[in-house]
């Protein structure tokens, strides 16, 4: 076969071949040459072999992966993608050949592996599916009815969605189509950024995919062929955000043993036996650990599956999630994104997706609009969607069909940021409206847009959620010493920019921080305070501290914090900060802290941030514990149907995963000023890099 391989002067690779499955081969091999040990620790992460290089502290996932059956679903849907779509089965192989190609010499180039003894292992036909799954397993959120469990059972049924809101634990994203009466060109724009825990490497990649079929940019995710999230076809370009769907359910398992071994689950119609074996998970640093892996008829038992031995009964969790009881991943979808050249062709393939439940925005350069939801949701009790909900009562099984998705007509523009709107009737939890009102606001002012002008958008730094605790700072006005006097008429007079320069955005941080603690520590919430009865895995949608953070709005007005003690714990957080030593600028507690598998000894060299969780530009933190963001925006981007080479994206690092490599993170200082690359299509503007005859 004949592979070119081009890169731009980012060092993105441009892949050209002579057709579908030769470019998949491409596109797995240039990938693993790149970003060889982010491949691995996919792949290891996936089948839940990570403590064996990277220690003890990755147990719990390694645990969680195996008991979720992450692999074996993985292995299931591709021999149901076998038997319904056998072209798309031979081109996710294709993918894996050029993987397995490359990552020899990719893994020469990466010193990771040294450091950690690791030899680059095998990827098999479904080892994408499962760097799929692992990646989106905790996406939806279901940890959530665990926090909910916990509320109702401690604080009270009333109060079992009290802090319902888009927490620390949950990816969001920014998005919007502006059709072409609302722009420069007359042509329609899609743009916006994804939100996700910031890893180094990235989790997206920038890349081109061009034979005879399609001709294609944009966002790939290492480990996975094809364009699942963000493209442009040239006529037609598409992009997603998080839906905040609710799709994946928790059940109250009882479980006994049995005098031979074997294991039963309570069920609807009676004692059933579930499936269980052992398995042993290999430590880098310690004895290998053996642990049970159950299910049941609803599904895997992530929670409580050592039990007791002999007949006695116990109680667990499982865990029902579309693709283990369908057989379904959705990956028929990804050559028909492809393919694509008008949003009808995106509407059609997208019809086959099934997870993450995706907001999809869509425009083609005949004028085309599309502003839809897709994926597997299921249908089932109210319940289902809040707790746990007992295994044994047949009003939580799952009706046969999935729920029917929302759709919306495109008028002017249309947003897309996680708040609660098109896709309501299929969640519980959604963010709160600032992003998306605010990112309306902006896109209303304007009937001019351009790739250009639209990085105003991204970067805007306002604070809408700011507003509430603002009000509560000027009703404490009484009784406040000199110092909190002053705090507080600073804290009045700011404009609500969260600018990485700015020291009145310090100054609200610190008093946010301050309310939040003591919130936290209220006498009302001291049974939310001990620990919950699950993994440490968990740990992050469990913690009280960041609960209340992310709900502090509601909490200000609403819940068990009697009003007359919330007016005290402003005064008393004004007092705090106007006796402690000034704040600094924002940007110097606000820094970037992305997820590495092997971290930096430098933890100093990561850069300030402007922005914050409520901002149009999302720089997460947890109130009150750590300004350090580790959610931000994994990329940005800008689609012009007009002209596809004035389009514009960007990564928080770079093209390559290589350390030293000149493209390992020549995009941080763009991405840091809110700044977007060109997008060059033009292969004579591209450098060609070899070409390679290959013999698969």
């Amino acid at each position: 076969m004949s592979i070119e391989v081009y890169r731009d002067a980012w060092g993105v690779p441009h892949l050209r071949a002579t057709d579908p499955e030769e470019l998949a081969f491409a596109q797995g091999r240039v990938t693993a040459r790149d970003r060889a040990w982010q491949l691995e620790v996919e792949r290891h992460r996936a089948q839940g072999t990570t403590a064996a290089f990277l220690g003890a502290a990755e147990l719990g996932w390694d645990a969680f992966a195996r008991r979720a059956r992450l692999a074996d679903t993985a292995r299931r849907c591709l021999e149901r993608l076998d038997a319904t779509d056998a072209p798309t089965a031979a081109w996710v192989r294709a993918y894996v050949d050029g993987v397995n190609d490359g990552l020899a010499e990719g893994a020469r180039r990466a010193p990771e592996f040294a450091e950690t003894g690791l030899a680059p292992g095998r990827w098999e036909p479904w080892t994408p599916l499962a760097v799929w799954l692992s990646t989106h397993i905790l996406f939806a959120g279901f940890p959530t009815k665990l926090w909910r469990e916990q509320v109702a059972t401690r604080l009270g049924e009333e109060w079992t969605e009290l802090f319902a809101t888009d927490g620390p634990g949950t990816a969001g994203s920014n998005g919007w189509v502006v059709s072409g009466e609302r722009t420069a060109s007359g042509a329609a724009l899609v743009a916006g950024d994804p939100h996700r825990f910031i890893e180094a490497p990235g989790v997206y990649q920038q890349i081109r995919l061009a034979c005879p079929a399609y001709d294609v940019v944009g966002l790939a995710v290492p480990g996975v062929p094809g364009l699942a999230h963000f493209g442009h076809t040239g006529s037609v370009a598409w992009a997603i955000t998080n839906a905040m769907a609710d799709y994946q359910d928790l059940y109250r398992e009882r479980l006994r043993r049995l005098p031979s071994g074997g294991v039963e689950a309570l069920g609807p119609d009676g004692w059933r036996p579930a499936a269980a074996h052992t398995e042993t998970i290999e430590l880098a640093d310690g004895e290998p650990v053996v642990i049970e892996v159950i299910e049941t008829d609803r599904g895997p038992v992530i929670i409580g599956a050592d039990g007791e031995t002999g007949s006695s009964a116990w109680e667990s969790v499982s865990l029902r999630y579309p693709p283990r009881v369908t057989g379904e991943l959705g990956f028929g979808t990804l050559p028909g994104l492809l393919r694509a050249r008008t949003v009808a062709d995106v509407d059609a393939a997208l019809d086959g997706w099934v997870e993450p439940v995706n907001v999809v925005q869509a425009a083609d350069t005949r004028g085309g609009l599309l502003h839809r939801v897709a994926g597997h949701v299921p249908v089932r009790d109210r319940a289902n969607s809040l707790r746990l909900v007992p295994a044994w009562e047949p009003a939580h099984d799952w009706e046969p069909a999935p729920a029917p998705l929302p759709r919306a007509e495109v008028r002017g523009h249309a947003v897309m940021a996680n708040a609660r709107g098109l896709a309501a009737p299929l969640g519980v939890e959604f963010a709160p409206p600032h992003r998306a009102a605010r990112i309306d606001e902006l896109l209303g002012a304007s009937a001019e847009w351009t790739p250009e002008t639209t990085t105003t958008v991204h970067t805007d730094t306002d604070n809408p959620s700011a507003a509430r605790l603002l009000a509560a700072v000027r009703q404490a006005a009484e009784g406040l010493s000199p110092a909190a006097s002053a705090v507080r008429e600073r804290l009045l007079g700011w404009d609500r920019r969260m600018a990485a320069e700015s020291t009145d955005a310090g100054l609200y941080a610190a008093v946010r921080g301050a309310v939040v603690r003591r919130l936290a520590a209220h006498e009302a919430f001291a049974a939310l305070r001990e620990p919950a009865p699950y993994p440490e895995l968990f740990r992050p949608w469990l913690a009280l501290g960041p609960r209340v953070a992310y709900a502090l709005e509601t909490l200000l007005t609403a819940g068990p914090v009697p009003a007359g003690d919330v007016d005290r714990i402003v005064r008393e957080a004004l007092e705090e900060v106007g006796a402690g030593e000034p704040p600094a600028a924002w940007g110097v507690t606000h820094r970037l802290a992305p997820w590495q598998a092997l971290p930096d000894a430098d933890d100093a060299q990561w850069p300030g941030l402007a922005g914050d969780h409520d901002c149009v530009l999302s720089t997460s933190s947890v109130p009150g514990w750590t300004d350090r963001s580790a959610r931000a925006s994994a990329a940005r981007y800008v689609w012009d149907l007009a002209d596809r080479e004035r389009s514009r994206w960007i990564v928080p690092f770079g093209a390559s995963g290589v350390p030293g490599d000149p493209h390992h993170r020549d995009q941080l200082p763009l991405w840091l000023r809110g700044e977007l690359a060109p997008v060059t299509t033009d292969w004579n503007r591209l450098t060609a890099e070899a070409e390679h005859e290959e013999t698969r």
